[in-house]
């Protein structure tokens, strides 16, 4: 039976395995996610374009338009302010490796 690959989950576990494959220092590698961090919250603040990120998906800022809602304690009916929200939305390639 094949070993299962384990999956890092967390900043510090994902940055050991880029620099393992990248064959660079952990420091290293922490400044590049960093970077990329940055050029995506760059990128999502440009309502437009957004920040694609290709084989992951896309970050974006979107305008939500005010609407009415329903406060789920009491049941009434009250109007919800229009705002934005940051948007991530998986590219197809994301979509068919993880569903097949």
């Amino acid at each position: 039976m094949a070993k299962k690959e384990v999956v890092p989950t967390t900043k510090s576990g994902i940055m050991v395995a880029l620099a393992e494959a990248g064959g660079i220092s952990k420091k290293q590698a922490v400044a590049i996610y960093d970077r990329l961090v940055d050029l995506a919250i760059k990128g999502a603040k440009q309502e437009e374009k957004g920040f694609m990120l290709p084989a992951l998906g896309k970050v974006k800022l979107v305008k939500r338009p005010a609407r009415m809602g329903r406060n789920p304690a009491t049941g009434e009916t009250i109007k919800i302010k229009a705002k934005k929200v940051v948007k991530l939305v998986a590219s197809k390639a994301l979509k068919d490796a993880i569903l097949g």
